[in-house]
């Protein structure tokens, strides 16, 4: 499902034009990932979380030219869904 499948969902279930319906899903997505920017995690309750994961310092192999380099510590986005939604999926999918 994409995007544009989204916002014809939501605007054939409420009745809403789709140019509103796009502003909303896209502010949405906009305020997400600012907030994961600024480090502030996003709890959606039923639905899930998005959080900002650390990842910490890593050697690597470039097996092409047989170095080594060192990835630095860095910050990840990342998605848990809630138990809910997780049990649903797993019911409903065959």
């Amino acid at each position: 499902m994409t995007k544009a499948d989204i916002v014809n969902e939501i605007s054939k279930n409420t009745g809403i034009e789709k140019a509103t319906v796009l502003k909303t899903v896209e502010t949405f997505m906009e305020t997400v990932k600012d907030s994961l920017v600024n480090g502030e995690n996003v709890y959606l309750r039923g639905f899930g979380s998005f959080v900002v994961k650390k990842r910490a310092e890593k050697t690597a192999r470039n097996i092409s030219k047989n170095t080594t380099i060192i990835i630095p510590a860095h910050y990840v986005p990342s998605y848990k869904p809630a138990k809910t939604f997780v049990s649903k999926v797993k019911k409903s999918i065959k």
